[in-house]
């Protein structure tokens, strides 16, 4: 029989903020208007001493809301989060064993990198949608790769990482770009952490940033791959660590309108508590977004286990009977559908599921979105799925 049994009045209150909720690029924090980047440097260098400045300041107002190690340094990479991830894999990888972590799409990416691209002598440690690979497995005298937060199958790794030993040997190589600013991440197990602005951030796409602890700053300098190294990862120049691009003088061109806005991104994001803040804004609609699950009787979250969940990427599925019923294209016509509607209704834009992740819907809950507009749209979902239910299996 079908689980709905009765058709939801069509809702009248629609989200207040934002009506994106994409994991990335995600919605901009409440407050912000195009207004706010008219002191952007356009049509100057970015080597001039103006231009140089807003770069550094990008990077120390990183550092100093995320908290991180004096001795930690951070810099400015091209290709977003993708490319610092590939760039400190191409300039780290080879001295010792890999071990590489991916249960997901970008995870799994990273696995393709060491295992095909670079050919690392390695051990690939992956897992289904949904659930993590056995991060106990990691050995402390290998480098490891893995991201904290899966973007694309609502799967995190656990508070603490006590899995990472402290008396590790090898690198732990971190990409947690829809994880940072929104979790709690422990720097004494991390040496490279990686992540964009377009996520938690609320930021434009394409910049990313790379997070050194003294330990990664040691391998660049003292050890050279046997591959060679295109020229926008490289983090060294005729063998000396280029300390330029942690400071002020990034690889490649940087956009310096999008030096503006993320500026103004963490501006808003201080103003909203800062790092401790924006945790518990993302905490708090994830609270929302669980509280909606936790009644509705045609869908849980894709993890089984509430200690991985994301907190920031939650992903969904369906578990109504017939809809599992239907082949996998049937499924994904049918959450299409969903997002369609509502996209239509202009309440809620870009929260399908992952095209490679099984179907379902995928909400994000980070920071840029304000929590009680969580809870709107659990309302207008309520509502399309019982009219996409209501067309696809009429009674």
């Amino acid at each position: 029989m079908p689980m709905v049994k009765n058709t939801p009045r069509k809702p009248t209150v629609r989200p207040k903020f934002t009506t994106g909720f994409s994991c990335g690029p995600t919605a901009k924090f409440p407050g912000w208007k195009l207004e706010m980047l008219k002191g952007a440097l356009v049509g100057r260098s970015h080597r001039a001493a103006p231009a140089r400045a807003k770069i550094k300041q990008v990077g120390q107002e990183l550092k100093a809301m995320l908290g991180l190690p004096a001795d930690y340094v951070i810099g400015m990479m091209s290709g977003s989060d993708t490319g610092a991830v590939e760039a400190i894999l191409w300039n780290v990888l080879g001295e010792r064993p890999v071990d590489v972590f991916g249960w997901e799409a970008f995870g799994n990416d990273w696995v393709t990198d060491v295992v095909t691209q670079l050919k690392c002598e390695h051990r690939a440690f992956t897992g289904k949608y949904g659930e993590l690979p056995p991060l106990h497995e990691a050995n402390k005298t290998h480098d490891i790769v893995f991201t904290w937060n899966g973007t694309a199958a609502g799967v995190k790794v656990p508070d603490g990482a006590d899995w990472i030993a402290d008396d590790r040997e090898g690198l732990t190589i971190c990409d947690a770009t829809s994880a940072i600013f929104g979790m709690p991440l422990p720097w004494d197990k991390l040496d490279v952490v990686t992540f964009s602005w377009q996520k938690v951030l609320g930021g434009e796409p394409q910049h990313g940033m790379l997070v050194l602890s003294p330990r990664a700053i040691r391998r660049i300098k003292n050890y050279t791959p046997v591959w060679p190294i295109p020229k926008l990862f490289r983090l060294k120049d005729k063998g000396i660590f280029m300390a330029g691009i942690f400071d002020d003088t990034p690889i490649n061109t940087p956009s310096m309108l999008c030096i503006e806005d993320i500026l103004v991104c963490l501006e808003l994001g201080r103003g909203l508590g800062g790092q401790e803040g924006l945790i518990a804004r993302s905490r708090e609609s994830y609270a929302h977004l669980k509280r909606w699950v936790d009644k509705t009787d045609w869908l849980d979250f894709l993890p089984a286990d509430d200690a991985v969940r994301s907190t920031t990427s939650p992903c969904l599925k369906i578990t109504d009977p017939q809809f599992l019923t239907m082949d996998e294209a049937g499924q994904r016509l049918f959450c299409k559908a969903i997002v369609d509607m509502l996209e239509a209704e202009g309440v809620g834009f870009d929260f399908n599921g992952y095209k490679d992740a099984p179907p379902g819907l995928r909400i994000w809950c980070g920071p840029t979105v304000e929590p009680d507009d969580v809870d709107v749209l659990t309302v207008w979902i309520d509502w399309a799925y019982a009219q996409v239910h209501a067309r696809t299996f009429p009674r």
